[in-house]
């Protein structure tokens, strides 16, 4: 098949077209992704965290403030301060209210120490008497010296094997004011770190307790030094953040951008610190971005290759319609101008001989005149079957006017150019062309010529052409070689 120039501009379209394709893919996913993170960020500063930590708010005031409410009420009770006035006479009386309030609100311990007397009452009666040269007794002390009503501490519980306990440390007066002793329960700390591990995986965000000094009281991930402003990114924000006690906050840490909400938790004295890492959150959105690229990409070279398919289809049929003769079949003077340059340039570098065969439909006005020009079609197709059946493979056979068909062979001397030419000629004469009509019966005339070397192929053609006509001279349904030179080339009836 003949193949033109515009091959090269096929291939550039579609470059263009997967550029143009691949850029918009890209521009439009990029440009969702942006978007979506955007969205996503603004979600997570104007509503998640904030209503994270309004939530985990609720949840501390009622698995946390309670045991400050607790021990609020036991500073205020009437028994225990009646008791403590009345002299502490009936220790039983103290320690059943004692195991009471602990076995009541579930508490890990509940105690009263009486500044009157130093002893420390739990559920269990008298533990110990506290004395300010004992260290251990320092929270006591501390207590009965603060201004606040209560604090929270963390410390070993004598009255349960040492174990880490949170307490609540309640200040307790009398009717006129006066203070008479410290009361209040105590909670485990894994009781505590449970209940932050349960908020994480509940909220799925990073959450942990400071106070006022910027240590973290709990929620230390592993690994994470427990001083905040030794935090890579955060540090420099801690003094800021317990000045202004609540706020959002931005920093970048190891790379990843941190989004920030701390709420002061005035019951407890703590920070209350909602962390969000922004790279993990959009996690789910890149995985995505990711997958519209992959989609992109897959869709892409789906569009290209059916784009290159039909292009080559659709230039493979317009270069056949460029090349071929609609109605035989073979090729065209067009087609035949484009090979013959090719035989020409193989000649220069590979001398063969090359012989013109140039045939004639024998009084082929009269069929047309006769039965009608569907019917001179019919015999065109026919004429042009019989020729492509009988050429070799390096030949090949053009249309070269109405009824006229010209034969190249390649590698051929005019000898058996000849022989090849009165083949074709019997097989014609032979054949019945018409496919509705098998009577009519149609002869060829054929001129012979070889291309010399040094002329140019219409010089070898007209020879050709000198040749039939002089085989129509002669009568018709024969084969002339190329007439002695000067000899008579005027044109025989047709």
């Amino acid at each position: 098949m003949i193949r033109p120039a515009t091959l090269v501009d096929r291939y550039r379209l579609i470059l263009l077209l997967s550029l143009l394709l691949s850029c918009g893919f890209f521009a439009t996913t990029l440009f969702g992704y942006f978007v979506s993170k955007q969205a996503i960020r603004s979600a997570i500063i104007g509503q998640d965290l904030p209503l994270t930590s309004s939530n985990i708010y609720s949840e501390i005031q009622k698995d946390l403030v309670r045991p400050v409410l607790i021990s609020s009420t036991m500073a205020h009770d009437t028994f225990l301060r009646d008791w403590v006035l009345n002299g502490e006479r009936n220790v039983d009386e103290m320690a059943r209210y004692l195991a009471e309030v602990k076995d009541r609100h579930g508490a890990f311990s509940s105690f009263f120490v009486a500044q009157k007397s130093g002893n420390y009452y739990t559920g269990t009666g008298i533990l110990k008497r506290v004395s300010e040269a004992e260290p251990r007794d320092a929270w006591y002390y501390r207590v009965r010296d603060m201004k606040e009503d209560y604090e929270i501490n963390v410390d070993l519980d004598l009255a349960n094997r040492d174990a880490m306990t949170i307490f609540i440390n309640y200040r307790v007066h009398d009717f006129s004011g006066n203070y008479i002793g410290a009361t209040g329960i105590g909670l485990t700390v894994d009781a505590v770190r449970r209940l932050i591990d349960e908020y994480q995986q509940r909220f799925h965000r990073t959450i942990y307790f400071a106070d006022a000094t910027g240590r973290i009281v709990f929620g230390n991930q592993a690994g994470q030094p427990t001083d905040l402003r030794s935090r890579p990114g955060l540090g420099a924000l801690v003094d800021r953040i317990l000045q202004e006690h609540s706020g959002l906050y931005q920093f970048e840490a190891n790379g990843d951008n941190h989004i920030l909400n701390v709420n002061y938790v005035p019951e407890l004295k703590w920070y209350l610190f909602v962390e969000q890492n922004e790279d993990v959150a959009l996690a789910g959105i890149r995985q995505t971005f990711y997958a519209n690229l992959g989609i992109s990409f897959i869709v892409t070279v789906i569009v290209i290759f059916l784009t290159y398919l039909t292009l080559h289809r659709y230039q493979s049929r317009i270069e056949e319609m460029a090349s071929t003769d609609e109605l035989t079949g073979l090729l065209n003077r067009h087609a035949f101008g484009i090979l013959v340059d090719k035989l020409m340039a193989a000649y220069r570098r590979t001398p063969r001989p090359i012989t013109f065969l140039l045939a004639d439909i024998d009084y082929f006005k009269s069929i047309n005149d006769r039965y009608g020009h569907r019917t001179g079609d019919q015999v065109l197709v026919g004429i042009a079957g019989v020729l492509k059946a009988a050429m070799r493979e390096a030949d090949f056979a053009v249309r070269w006017g109405g009824e006229e068909f010209l034969l190249v062979l390649q590698g051929c001397a005019i000898e058996e150019g000849e022989v090849v030419a009165e083949k074709l000629r019997q097989a014609v004469e032979a054949a019945h062309p018409c496919a509705t009509d098998g009577s009519i019966g149609v002869t060829v005339s054929i001129g012979v010529s070889q291309y010399d070397g040094s002329e140019s192929p219409d010089q070898t053609v007209n020879r050709a052409d000198a040749a039939l006509y002089a085989a129509k001279g002669r009568g018709r349904n024969q084969v002339c070689l190329t007439p002695p030179a000067g000899a008579d080339g005027s044109s025989a009836e047709a």
